[in-house]
């Protein structure tokens, strides 16, 4: 059988026949969107025994209504709908925008995150640590919702649309800039170093999404062998892989990392598994692991959040039952389910252009792990610091991975910085968009 291609949303490359045979009731014309979402569903949603019988499709004013209606709600906080063109441009970087993000400290007060070099923000010279303190003039408590969330009234991604931002910067001038949002190729690595600590070389790597870079085959991410083949030369002893902000992406590109991470050893052991629903059982399938390159690690480091999710699980998941893997930081968002797009396997949706991405299987380790709907616990709970730039030895959390690195563990007053946000980044998006959070 030809491989599969999995996404977290993930890519997915095979091509196969429908195999319903049933004759399609009459519906009305503005209705077939509708029916072919449902009927999709019904063969290929993981959760699709407990899709409602039958669906009143008047009853939805939209196809975002409808799919939101008939979702399992206990655990499917994922399935959307989306554009073919928008799904695509997605997992290869081509986003439009202002292209950074946002995170507030426990006063919150809101920071930029991150910036994509070649975006609108990157252009401006904008960088994380610059602390916003105005947006079209209204300050950031203004923006506040009844909710506890923001709602800053970027307005829709589409280039052209601008917006004002006034900044404090780390030497403590402000400094007030209009950003034109542009379509742009945002970079999935933020940061790599590699810091000398305790004799040992310890490479430190901020990685924002799994992205693969588009024309190569099979599927994989230039950047992530550039990163790895320079922490090779480097000859690194230890690696702290910064996931905080990292909502997933292509699994053709995790697997890609996980090849470089892996010991040498492990390879041809099982990284993970797949399941679908009873229809397609037949499609299940094992990833086992093939090890790329020279690191040899005997444990990872990982920096995450509630931000970290998808394809950032699955990294930390199928590592586990093989090296020492800490996580420094918050719990992780939770989604040990995974989709792929289905609008080929219905001549409605594509000619709608329509992409339906529900969730379609679950995963699990070599060890069955599987059920993570809550996240992975942090190993320390370390509080983020989004007023220092990436590598500087004052962001708490890698000066906590630094000091375990030396140490063994994690001092109280690195605990002590410890706190929940009400609102994080990853809560102002749905659907792919939150697979890719940015402005």
């Amino acid at each position: 059988m030809k491989k599969l291609n999995w996404i977290f949303v993930w890519v997915f490359l095979g091509v196969w026949a429908c195999n319903s045979e049933e004759t399609p009731a009459p519906v009305l014309p503005e209705q077939e969107v509708k029916k072919a979402i449902v009927d999709t569903m019904r063969e290929w949603y993981f959760w699709n025994q407990e899709l409602p019988t039958p669906v009143d499709l008047t009853q939805f004013g939209s196809n975002e209504e409808l799919l939101d209606g008939i979702i399992f709600k206990p655990l499917d906080r994922f399935s959307y709908l989306t554009t073919q063109q928008a799904f695509n441009n997605s997992f290869v970087g081509r986003n439009a925008g202002h292209g950074f993000g946002f995170a507030f400290t426990p006063e919150e007060r809101l920071f930029v995150s991150f910036v994509f070099s070649e975006a609108p923000a990157g252009k401006d010279g904008w960088e994380r640590g610059w602390e916003i303190i105005e947006i079209n003039g209204k300050s950031i408590a203004s923006y506040k919702t009844s909710s506890g969330g923001y709602d800053f009234q970027l307005g829709p991604s589409d280039p052209g649309i601008s917006n004002t931002f006034t900044f404090r910067l780390p030497d403590g001038t402000t400094t007030t800039r209009t950003n034109v949002k542009a379509e742009y190729q945002s970079n999935s690595v933020l940061d790599r170093r590699v810091f000398e600590e305790g004799g040992k070389k310890v490479g430190y790597w901020a990685y924002q999404s799994f992205r693969a870079t588009a024309g190569l085959t099979p599927t994989r991410s230039q950047e992530v062998q550039n990163s790895m083949e320079y922490f090779q030369n480097q000859g690194i002893n230890e690696l702290i892989i910064d996931l905080r902000y990292n909502g997933g992406g292509s699994v053709a590109v995790a697997e890609q990392i996980l090849n470089y991470l892996i010991q040498a050893s492990n390879t041809g052991k099982v990284m993970y598994t797949n399941k679908l629903n009873s229809l397609k059982f037949s499609l299940n399938e094992t990833e086992n692991f093939n090890k790329i390159g020279s690191l040899a690690l005997n444990r990872v480091i990982f920096i995450t959040s509630r931000g970290s999710a998808s394809a950032s699980e699955l990294i930390i998941n199928s590592l586990d039952p093989y090296m020492e893997v800490v996580l420094i930081g918050d719990n992780t968002f939770g989604k040990p389910v995974g989709s792929f797009p289905l609008s080929r396997y219905s001549r409605t949706l594509q000619l709608n252009n329509v992409e339906l991405v529900p969730i379609t299987f679950a995963i699990a380790n070599s060890q069955g792990k599987a059920e993570y709907f809550d996240g992975f616990p942090a190993t320390f709970r370390v509080g983020d610091s989004p007023e220092f730039n990436w590598g500087d030895p004052r962001d708490l959390r890698l000066a906590a991975a630094l000091q375990y690195i030396q140490d063994g563990g994690v001092s109280g007053r690195w605990a002590n910085t410890y706190y929940k946000p009400v609102w994080e980044m990853i809560d102002a998006f749905k659907g792919l968009e939150q697979e890719f959070p940015a402005y």
